[in-house]
């Protein structure tokens, strides 16, 4: 590979010191890495060295000729013959490394980002059943309909709903989605909408809260939420209850996740069917509602006492009046003020011995077990 060189052979001193390096390394990689630092620092050294006075032309011409060309010309003369006498056919572990040592600047494309502008206090419903449920209830008030770009039935659909109740439609690039659900499954729908707020629980209507005062009053069963923090963990609950017949839900105001976007896709729009309901104080509307003859039921992780509180499994209740399940939340349970209030604590009893630190179930889950044991209990109307 002498004659690799022979560019640099007159106007450096460190050739010999290339040769020994190349015979002296037995990876062919390190040397290739080592040859292109030192060319590297040489062409630095040739720029600042002021030119010899005295060159051997005349024994040399062609090395002579070859120092007069441009930086940039021998340069790729350089890398063109190394490439040709160092790199074996077919090897890969060196064909990137004239890009390594000198990089290009590679141009990046900016980001088209298309604005659309929401109006004040809206907020972006996705997703097919949670848009759909939400136009069909009428709970909120809309202000522009987004379709994905294309002609499909669910878009006809979805405009034909938009058009009877007059709510503009705009067909969008699907980035434009991604950007309004921040990332969620929109499956090509997004609504605009004003949210959702849970009412007062002393706004339910009178047959669903006050039924138990009656002989023939039917079996009524509320569920108590207090402070579900995670907008999946509540949206699931509330899927699980519309799908099991509860017949109302009041959530604690303070710590607990707001009846979001998120909460709607995860529960499949149940949200916007649900009546769900807010308590500023769950302990005062427990204290009402056990007075007027309500069951107050807590749940528990183990089948042992709560402070005199009897534990029973949810196989063995028996649903005889009205009753309201209370779920804490996701971390630390129920209050202590909460519990004191229950008569009973349900409990699912686990079908083997369980490792520390997996002993109880997500509560979203323990909210579908728990309210089909009660469900399935229910006496139909002949």
């Amino acid at each position: 590979m002498e004659s690799l060189f022979r560019p640099f052979k007159w106007s450096f001193g460190e050739v010999p010191q290339l040769l020994l390096l190349l015979e002296s390394r037995g990876h062919a990689f390190q040397t290739a890495r080592s040859l292109a630092t030192l060319g590297k620092s040489l062409w630095g050294e040739h720029k600042e060295a002021p030119k010899a006075k005295h060159r051997p032309e005349a024994a040399h011409p062609k090395e002579s000729s070859d120092l007069s060309k441009p930086k940039g010309t021998l340069l790729k003369k350089f890398w063109r013959q190394f490439r040709a006498q160092a790199l074996p056919p077919g090897t890969t572990d060196l064909q990137g490394l004239r890009n390594d040592d000198f990089p290009r600047k590679k141009r990046v494309r900016a980001q088209v980002v298309l604005p659309v502008e929401r109006s004040d206090g809206s907020e972006m419903l996705f997703g097919i059943a949670p848009c759909s449920l939400a136009l069909a209830t009428s709970k909120r008030s809309f202000s522009r309909l987004f379709l994905k770009a294309g002609v499909t039935p669910t878009t006809e659909a979805f405009s034909r709903q938009a058009e009877d109740r007059k709510i503009p439609v705009q067909t969008v690039p699907r980035k434009v989605l991604d950007r309004l659900s921040h990332g969620g499954v929109h499956q090509g729908v997004c609504l605009e909408a004003t949210p959702l707020h849970p009412t007062g629980w002393t706004q339910a209507p009178a047959h669903r809260l006050e039924g138990a005062t009656t002989e023939e009053a039917p079996q009524l069963l509320w569920l108590a939420l207090e402070g579900i923090q995670d907008p999946m963990n509540l949206g699931a609950v509330l899927r699980s209850a519309h799908f099991l017949g509860v017949d109302g839900i009041v959530m604690s105001r303070k710590n607990s996740c707001p009846l979001t976007p998120v909460v709607s896709k995860a529960s499949s729009g149940a949200m916007e069917v649900l009546d769900v309901f807010s308590a500023d104080d769950l302990p005062g509307f427990l204290k009402v509602k056990s007075k007027e003859g309500w069951e107050v039921l807590g749940t528990v992780a183990h089948a042992k006492a709560q402070d005199g509180i009897p534990v029973v499994s949810c196989l063995d209740f028996r649903w005889m009046k009205p009753t309201i399940l209370v779920l804490g939340n996701e971390g630390h349970g129920l209050s202590p003020e909460t519990k004191s209030l229950c008569r009973r604590m349900l409990t699912i009893a686990p079908g083997r011995e369980l490792e520390p630190g997996i002993e109880s179930l997500n509560v979203s889950v323990a909210a579908g077990i728990l309210l089909h044991s009660i469900c399935a209990q229910k006496v139909k109307a002949p």
